[in-house]
């Protein structure tokens, strides 16, 4: 009798409990379907705006460079705190057989989930080259541009990076509710051709936890200073190698750097590595002659009319001009050089090393010689094809003994423009008054294959407003306070990650 009135009560206490848990999902149900406040995110980035410059600054402070194997230990550590500190629940370190990746997930109890790629690394840099020290991150005026921060990997992606985080935390600390669950992947090798992506991405853990997702999507800063935002549908593959030619291999010339007066009698190493160089490509450098290299498929009518279409919007002279080139390859028109530079794989010398190359000449028969390549890459073709073709067309050419010392790359990636992850930026950018430019792929390249191939098979590309320039090179720099009215300073590149994120939601 007792015992039967105990359960009897315990079972109406836990009635009440699901009745409760019920009405409180409901209630968290009817939150996440409500328009959210943007004015509230949006007082609060305002209000965050000084500690996220900061946080921006002290992230630049530490960079992590894969090409000099420099704090990528410290980089993963630090990238992990930040994305706790912005709200993910889950984050961890995940190695890989080169520089560890950064895996977290934020579970929103949401109904959708998008994958977010982020990069840790940076680009070398030479202090002496910069206006202002790169990793000081100063706030400096630029004429027509605003106030901008100005260090390594300040494009590049630390500072959309940031912003994507920022508008994280705003969201949260404004009380609104996250409207998808995240699933953030972060490695430090991007500089080097991500040689250990696949490692780290396929790790059971996180492909099981994007394998759920919508796509994935990169942070970037993509307006121009005319404020138009063009939307990328993917990107080149790309190999990095290097060619090298020495005595040792050839079995001719020098076993060590020798006088240049005996040339006379003795074979040149550098001299066979310009003659091979030369086998690869037609007498004007444009054309590929690789024997048995993959063949580009040509130009689809779609991407065609969406060339077409951007070009007559865009300035051959303001490009030439950015560039600072007088001509495009075979003095090609304008919307021909663009369906170019989408269209056709490439092999490029990034660098040539031998012998002596300091102040004045030294006179030295040199015994090694090295050329550093990229090969790009359409969709249609492959790193590992690319490479076989080159390493057999050496052989055959009677090149054999030249060293092919590939360093990192990853195959083309590409997306169908009615993704839903690339309509919700369409409508983002739409809303804020832009009329975006559809682009077929960019002539760069990012590891985004990782997501689009199987398995995964996921759509993926890139998002943001503001501004940037210098990536790669000296001065780079974020816009932090925009002097332009059609361009988002950094709070304006915040509030579009809200807006994003809201928008892939519906």
């Amino acid at each position: 009798m007792e015992l039967s009135g105990c359960l009897a009560r315990r079972g109406h206490v836990a009635s009440a409990a699901l009745i409760v848990s019920f009405f409180l999902g409901i209630l968290a149900d009817d939150a996440r379907a409500a328009p959210p406040d943007l004015d509230a995110i949006r007082a609060e980035v305002a209000a965050q705006h000084d500690a996220s410059v900061k946080r921006l600054q002290e992230w630049i402070a530490l960079p992590s460079i894969a090409a000099e194997d420099l704090n990528s230990r410290e980089g993963a550590q630090y990238m992990a705190g930040l994305a706790r500190d912005a709200g993910f629940q889950h984050v961890e370190i995940i190695e890989t057989d080169g520089k560890p990746g950064v895996f977290a997930t934020l579970d929103a109890e949401a109904e959708k989930t998008v994958g977010v790629y982020f990069m840790y690394d940076v680009k070398q840099f030479d202090p002496a080259e910069w206006s202002s020290p790169p990793l000081e991150a100063k706030l400096t005026e630029r004429p027509g541009v605003g106030t901008v921060m100005m260090g390594r990997g300040a494009v590049n992606q630390k500072g959309p990076q940031a912003a994507m985080l920022s508008a994280l935390r705003a969201i949260r600390d404004a009380g609104q509710p996250m409207p998808v669950n995240l699933v953030l992947v972060a490695e430090g090798e991007e500089e080097i051709g991500s040689p250990h992506i696949g490692q780290f991405v396929l790790h059971p853990k996180v492909r099981a936890a994007l394998a759920d997702s919508i796509g994935v999507f990169m942070p970037m800063a993509l307006q121009g200073l005319d404020g138009e935002v063009t939307v990328s549908l993917g990107a080149k593959g790309v190999v990095e190698l290097e060619l090298v030619a020495s005595g040792e291999k050839w079995g001719r010339g020098p076993a060590k750097d020798i006088h240049s007066s005996l040339k006379a009698m003795v074979d040149s190493p550098a001299w066979r590595l310009v003659k091979a160089l030369d086998t690869l490509v037609s007498d004007d450098g444009n054309t590929i002659t690789i024997d048995g290299y993959p063949v580009a498929p040509p130009l689809s009518e779609e991407h065609r009319a969406m060339i077409a279409a951007a070009t007559s919007r865009r300035s051959e002279a303001e490009m030439k001009k950015l560039f600072g080139v007088p001509h495009w390859i075979d003095d090609l028109p304008w919307q021909q050089a663009n369906e170019r530079l989408v269209s056709q794989p490439t092999v490029n010398i990034q660098g040539l090393v031998g012998g002596y190359t300091g102040p004045g000449g030294k006179t030295v028969l040199p015994h090694r010689a090295a050329a550093k390549l990229d090969l790009r890459l359409v969709p249609g073709m492959s790193k590992d094809a690319a490479v076989a073709a080159l390493k057999s067309h050496l052989a055959a050419r009677g090149y054999g003994d030249i060293e092919v010392n590939v360093t990192g790359g990853y195959d083309p990636t590409s997306t169908d423009a009615d993704a839903e992850l690339i309509q919700a930026q369409l409508a983002v950018l739409r809303g804020h008054g832009l009329d975006p430019l559809l682009w077929p792929r960019g002539a760069g390249s990012y590891p985004g294959f990782v997501f689009t191939d199987p398995p995964l098979s996921l759509p993926a590309g890139h998002f943001g407003l503001g501004h940037g320039s210098g990536a790669h090179a000296p001065d780079e720099y974020f816009l932090i306070e925009s002097s332009n009215p059609k361009v988002e300073g950094y709070d304006g590149a915040v509030m579009s990650y809200v807006e994003y994120l809201y928008e892939l939601s519906r």
